[in-house]
């Protein structure tokens, strides 16, 4: 089986983590027509970028953290999330402390969705509020090292949008994508692309709970 070397993981959320495509999109596109904004342009601009930084971009005569706060508030209580099939199996293969969650949502969303929906909250969590810039400018994963106490060349980050794909390359990170939220072909700047999380094992070294992590896949 292929497999990178590692000392840490970093995972995206939504998309990776928890399928809420659907609900992000619902809410985007209700927000969206509230304001007379064409939903397809917000749309454009919202897979793993900031929802502050979507308001900034698509509508800047508005409040946007008042706008934010709205849209994220009710993300947060919407129906019709469910954890990415394999991803708690998986996450229940690496040891704690060395692995963590890079989100673009506010860290009242990202925990408010993981209890909800079966994910484990992690001892690290690098949401909106950590970071000054978001996806895909490398901040939010060179932060997510630096308190995994790992040197970004030797982290794996698991993505499904662009823009993330994007920030973990400009941190020095290998990157393993799913087509979950983006066609395959829009995912080409990835080190490798896979269909699920069930086709992935993460197993140590043999060097004791220090050793290097051997993320591999079929």
């Amino acid at each position: 089986m292929p497999s990178f070397s590692c000392s840490a993981i970093l995972f995206d959320l939504d998309g990776v983590l928890l399928d809420s495509t659907r609900v992000v999109a619902e809410q985007y596109t209700r927000w969206a027509r509230e304001h007379g904004i064409d939903p397809a342009e917000v749309m454009k601009a919202a897979h793993g970028v900031r929802t502050l930084e979507v308001v900034q971009r698509v509508a800047p005569h508005l409040d946007a953290v008042a706008e934010t706060r709205k849209i994220e508030d009710r993300e947060a209580i919407a129906d019709g999330i469910v954890a990415i099939p394999g991803a708690v199996a998986l996450l229940n293969t690496i040891p704690r402390g060395r692995w963590c969650v890079v989100t673009s949502g506010t860290r009242y969303l990202a925990t408010t969705r993981m209890r909800r929906f079966g994910i484990p909250v992690p001892d690290i969590l690098v949401t909106a509020d950590d970071v000054h810039h978001g996806k895909p400018d490398p901040e939010p994963y060179r932060r997510g090292a630096e308190l995994l106490k790992a040197n970004p060349t030797d982290c794996v980050v698991f993505e499904d949008a662009p823009a993330g794909i994007r920030s973990a390359h400009a941190a020095g990170m290998k990157v393993i994508s799913l087509p979950t939220t983006y066609p395959a072909s829009e995912l080409h700047e990835a080190d490798v692309i896979i269909a699920g999380l069930g086709s992935l094992k993460v197993s140590l070294d043999g060097a004791g709970s220090c050793g290097m992590l051997i993320v591999s896949w079929s």
